[in-house]
């Protein structure tokens, strides 16, 4: 009887905590990406509002090493303008979302979002855009 009780027991816990574990991955990976889409969104709209250093302040350390702040702001504002756009879903698994992207000439295009986590506030960050 009572290695019938510590089995359960042993069960119980066992089971508990694959659980918690199965909920904990859940959890982290709807916080991607809910954070994901957050930073995307943040970017195209400054886009849109022509607010380049906003959109800049989005970007993963990577793409700051890469291009200075004038630099983005200068060829940002050389490409087509945005003028509305819609975020897709975020790929947890390799942390891209696609975005439909319409230009102020009409034109459109599906672009490709890369995302990376920042180091300091654990916080998902722009890292490219293809």
């Amino acid at each position: 009887m009572g290695l019938g009780v510590g089995a359960l027991a042993l069960l119980i816990c066992c089971g508990g905590g694959g659980a918690a574990a199965v909920g904990l991955v859940v959890s982290n990976v709807q916080a991607i990406e809910e954070q994901g889409q957050a930073v995307t969104e943040d970017y195209y709209r400054a886009l849109v509002a022509k607010e380049y250093g906003k959109a800049y302040d989005t970007l993963c350390e990577d793409a700051r090493r890469r291009e200075s702040r004038g630099e983005f702001t200068r060829r940002v504002a050389e490409e087509p303008a945005v003028a509305s756009y819609r975020v897709g879903d975020v790929d947890p698994q390799t942390l891209t979302v696609p975005v439909d992207v319409t230009f102020s000439g009409g034109g459109r295009d599906t672009q490709q979002v890369t995302l990376a986590a920042d180091q300091q506030s654990g916080g998902m960050e722009v890292c490219g855009v293809s």
